[in-house]
């Protein structure tokens, strides 16, 4: 059996990923579902949230581990496991991307929403008036995030959401070959997706490379709508063998 770390993305906490986290745990695998900095019960002030600081939680999640793990990212928490990957490289057997930004050497999380003309995020983000967060318009985030979930599921999530800092998104990866290009990397590209549209997730993972790619055809929170589907995947991600140790 293997150690999962699953990681979540903008706006949401470890909880996005309970019906997952069950479901791998019912197979015998053990599963960690971290809240980053200023998310679910994190109350790190927004104002000090940074891709780094998110990047020092989920290393000190892999440190905790006895094995090394399989390391997974939701939406902007595909940024987070890429650069925890340079800087833990042997201690991750694989990292999974789950419709994420999967990004190359000095790119940042905007380069690639921006352009994104089907996606429906970044044209409805409002922002604090300092610019340091921003959440999703009422009326667009039911579309734009979870077309395919049940409507109690929904109503649940919203409760939970938290504003999203900004320095994240707007800070380049530093990704090495020694390090980060060591780590097997697998996508999971959702095919209705309209927060990043499916025509932007192949360019990343066709740009980036990956050893396998998992296709559902359903919303941007699988975690969700498919989660029977994304423990499969996950858990066949899980059958590669880690990067040697450092």
């Amino acid at each position: 059996m293997s150690t999962f770390i699953l990681i979540h993305g903008a706006w949401h906490g470890g909880w996005a990923w309970g019906n997952v986290a069950t479901l791998l745990r019912a197979q015998g695998h053990t599963v960690h579902a971290p809240d980053l900095p200023g998310h679910g019960s994190d109350k790190t002030p927004v104002n000090q949230v940074t891709l780094q600081v998110y990047v020092d939680r989920v290393a000190a999640a892999i440190d905790a581990c006895a094995e090394p793990v399989v390391l997974a990212g939701h939406s902007m928490g595909g940024v987070v496991i890429s650069q925890t990957a340079e800087q833990r490289p042997g201690r991750i057997s694989a990292l999974v991307y789950v419709c994420a930004f999967l990004l190359r050497d000095g790119e940042c999380l905007l380069q690639w929403s921006e352009p994104d003309r089907e996606g429906m995020v970044t044209p409805n983000l409002a922002f604090s008036a300092d610019r340091k967060s921003a959440t999703i318009r009422t009326g667009a985030i039911l579309q734009a995030l979870y077309g395919d979930c049940k409507a109690e599921d929904v109503k649940q999530i919203q409760s939970l959401l938290v504003p999203q800092a900004t320095a994240p998104l707007s800070t380049p990866v530093h990704l090495t070959e020694p390090n980060y290009e060591r780590v097997p990397r697998f996508y999971v590209e959702c095919l209705r997706d309209r927060a990043i549209s499916i025509s932007i997730q192949r360019q990343m993972y066709a740009a980036a490379g990956c050893k396998q790619v998992f296709t559902l055809d359903c919303d941007h929170s699988p975690m969700y709508s498919r989660p029977g589907e994304l423990a499969r995947c996950l858990a066949e991600t899980a059958q590669v063998k880690p990067a040697a140790a450092d």
